[in-house]
């Protein structure tokens, strides 16, 4: 997809945004009690809870202004990255830079090559997605023009109190089985205290049984 079919592809988005908006029902509680229904937010004598597209759960992206989580909930970002990968830490750069929120995973083991290769086809890194456009490895001119085209601000607009999340491995990593529980040892049998030999030769003259 060009940058320009990827900006017609917004303009959609961005109308079809609009007719939601435009079908919002509001259920409202009257004054005397009375429940209605409209697609007008009612006056502030009134109460009214929006149904259907209107709700939404919060989440960490409410702290972002209302602009830019609008671009951030259609077109998420997401940065694919490896250790000492300069073109990694290049494209990660350009999108703090630019205050792009966006989702980093990192891809170090065996598993997360092989999911990476079932997802963009290569085991090329860096590799980046804009709501559905693929980005292979880092050209600064490249990523850019999909970011405007996605329609995220040229210059940063997050909060003071915006923390990027942390980035996570592409394949969350299984602990191992814990190990079966060894059954206590059992105590050591003591050896059987053998009995007196008897003494060798004829018996002495011993009434008593004594023995010396």
């Amino acid at each position: 997809m060009t940058p320009f079919r990827f900006a017609a592809a917004v303009g959609c988005a961005v109308l079809a945004l609009g007719a939601a908006h435009a079908q919002q029902v509001y259920q409202i509680v009257g004054p005397d009690g009375k429940v209605t229904f409209s697609d007008r937010a009612p006056d502030s004598s009134a109460s009214a809870t929006p149904l259907g597209g209107g709700q939404r759960a919060a989440g960490a992206g409410d702290t972002l202004p209302y602009a830019l989580r609008q671009v951030a909930s259609r077109f998420p970002v997401t940065l694919y990255t490896g250790s000492d990968c300069a073109p990694c830490a290049s494209a990660r750069t350009l999108l703090v830079q630019r205050g792009v929120p966006f989702t980093e995973k990192t891809v170090n083991t065996n598993e997360d090559i092989e999911a990476l290769q079932r997802l963009s086809g290569s085991a090329s890194l860096p590799f980046g997605t804009i709501g559905g456009q693929q980005l292979k490895g880092f050209s600064d001119v490249e990523w850019t023009q999909y970011l405007d085209a996605a329609g995220y601000p040229a210059q940063s607009q997050l909060p003071p109190s915006y923390r990027r999340p942390a980035a996570t491995p592409l394949v969350a990593a299984v602990p191992p089985p814990a190990a079966p529980a060894e059954a206590p040892a059992s105590a050591p049998r003591r050896a059987p205290v053998p009995a007196p030999a008897a003494p060798s030769g004829p018996a002495p003259s011993n009434p008593a049984g004594i023995i010396f």
